[in-house]
């Protein structure tokens, strides 16, 4: 060991973990996973003292597929995951057409745009995952209370209570700590960060149905939105052998009462839904909000999924946008932690995802506005303008898949940079598929024409070593080349946006596009500056 090295173990003594993560859901695990992956001790902390087994998110979308496929779930080929070839619907009354939803088609990252799934198996599946890695501990029944932070760690203090029901005090010292504890955020409280509310209250009950004969029913479209001020209802798949109906509670109902078996049952019944054909799995009443923190890090602390950010489920996006939080910071810390780049690289966590969470609010907002109308007078407008609406798109399914990260770490003003990338087959070595599988993942130059490992700089490619970047030549069968672009994707993509090169991140964002070499290296220099890399081999600075 280098004299470096020898001080760094020494110093990891006087810590417990690299980062304590609270909070055992997806967006906690998937983020340990990512760092236990790349040799970071974490613990997990979670105030439960076993995994909550109830549905709750039942659907996740083309990027999340393309996170999990790192993990190996292969979500077109997974007997827990389905998908349907359907559009999402948004009807009437009287089953009038308002909104098509484009939920239907392959998107651009290479997967299917919708996917469905029970939550408590995917947790599962990176309980398992985490298992696998000696460098993640999870730890139940350990309830924190109390969180105290310098410029060299967290002190994270908590009650821990055995499988034989003793508490006793608990302590864990870190580096860093992530909030990844839910909507009442023990982390965001004890960091002083501020969840701003947007005025966006709806009480609706969630019925959760184990159903694995649908075929005698009729239960209209595979996922729609029957926007009746009578009863506004949405009917949903639940994962494989899964139905879910929401039903909106109406004003001056009982939610409690709504809840029951008995009302439950009264619900499903026109839908010929009944115990004989189907299993209660869960009846509960949700509050849906829209709600975000401000500020997403205070030094060594940083927040995560629903601590950060609350939405309205109509777009199917809530977890989709805590675990994109997952891999984005997951990537940071990585930098932070292996010492190759400053602590200031966090700053822009927060911003971008902010940004990028804002538009799905957004669209969540406004699709809950869509259907959450029980007065009779209201809805007949809303039916008359959206019809017409719809008209005059020509029917046009409304695209979901238009959101951009916020300020960060990628170039204004160069086409497709800060969002998601496009993704193709390709071939190299006599493999084909995807271009993650086969050409790897992390920081890449993908371009054509010269090879963008030729025309950087010296100082250039010396730091996008440090990065374990690789640079990718694209090509046709003919050409020669690192991967063959086997359907044209990257061709007709790069044609698109008039570039030769893409540098891309490794939550697959576009950091960059660049029609020649020299605005190449200068967008790389940018990226570059922009991620603070430490270029001798030192600690990381303290937080701020």
């Amino acid at each position: 060991m280098t004299d470096t090295q020898t001080a760094r173990a020494e110093a990891n003594l006087a810590y417990d973990a690299d980062v304590a993560v609270v909070g055992c859901g997806p967006v906690g695990t998937l983020l340990a996973v990512l760092l236990g992956q790349r040799g970071h001790r974490v613990t997990i902390v979670d105030k439960w003292p076993a995994p909550y087994e109830q549905p709750r998110a039942v659907t996740y979308d083309h990027e999340i597929a393309r996170i999990l496929a790192i993990l190996g779930i292969d979500s077109d080929d997974d007997p827990a995951v389905e998908y349907h070839d359907d559009l999402y619907y948004w009807r009437n009354a009287e089953g009038e057409n308002l909104l098509e939803v484009d939920w239907k088609s392959i998107a651009a990252s290479g997967w299917r745009t919708r996917y469905w799934f029970s939550q408590p198996e995917l947790e599962k599946r990176l309980r398992d995952v985490a298992a696998t890695l000696p460098s993640v501990t999870i730890r139940r029944g350990w309830l924190a209370t109390d969180l105290e932070q310098n410029g060299d760690g967290i002190v994270l203090t908590g009650q821990v209570t055995g499988t034989d029901g003793d508490a006793a005090p608990g302590v864990i010292r870190a580096k860093y700590v992530v909030g990844a504890d839910g909507a009442n955020s023990f982390v965001r409280t004890a960091l002083g960060l501020d969840f701003a509310d947007h005025g966006f209250f709806f009480d609706w009950l969630i019925l959760d149905m184990i159903m694995p004969d649908i075929s005698g029913l009729d239960l209209g479209p595979t996922h729609w939105q029957l926007c009746d001020p009578a009863r506004p209802t949405t009917i949903v798949p639940g994962g494989p052998g899964r139905r879910r109906w929401e039903y909106m509670v109406l004003p001056g109902e009982n939610p409690e009462e709504l809840a029951s078996e008995q009302s439950a049952w009264q619900l499903l019944e026109p839908w010929g839904v009944t115990p004989a054909n189907a299993e209660l799995e869960r009846a509960a009443v949700y509050r849906f909000q829209a709600r975000w923190a401000e500020n997403w890090r205070n030094g060594r602390g940083l927040l995560a999924g629903d601590a950060a950010h609350l939405m309205p489920p109509f777009a199917g996006e809530g977890m989709c946008a805590g675990l994109r939080d997952s891999v984005a910071l997951a990537w940071r810390l990585d930098l932070v932690l292996s010492c190759k780049s400053g602590d200031e690289v966090l700053d822009s966590y927060g911003t971008e995802r902010k940004g990028h969470v804002h538009h799905y609010i957004d669209f969540s907002m406004r699709l809950g506005k869509i259907i959450c109308i029980a007065d009779a007078d209201d809805a007949v407008a809303r039916d008359r303008q959206m019809i017409a609406e719809l008209a005059a798109s020509d029917g046009t399914p409304v695209d979901t898949d238009i959101a951009s990260l916020g300020p960060g770490l990628w170039t204004s003003g160069t086409a497709h940079a800060g969002e998601l990338s496009v993704q193709g087959i390709v071939e190299a070595n006599g493999r084909r598929g995807r271009f993650d599988d086969i050409a790897g993942r992390g920081w890449t130059v993908i371009g054509r024409g010269p090879s963008a490992a030729d025309v950087l700089t010296d100082e250039q490619r010396r730091l996008w070593e440090i990065l374990d970047g690789r640079c990718v030549r694209l090509g046709s069968a003919v050409t020669d080349c690192d991967v063959i672009d086997v359907d044209g994707t990257y061709a007709r993509w790069l044609d698109e946006i008039g570039a030769d090169f893409v540098i891309l991140r490794p939550d697959f964002y576009v950091a960059a596009t660049a029609p020649d070499v020299a605005t190449l290296r200068a967008s790389l220099d940018t990226i570059l500056d922009g991620l603070h890399l430490t270029t001798t081999d030192r600690a990381p600075v303290a937080a701020r």
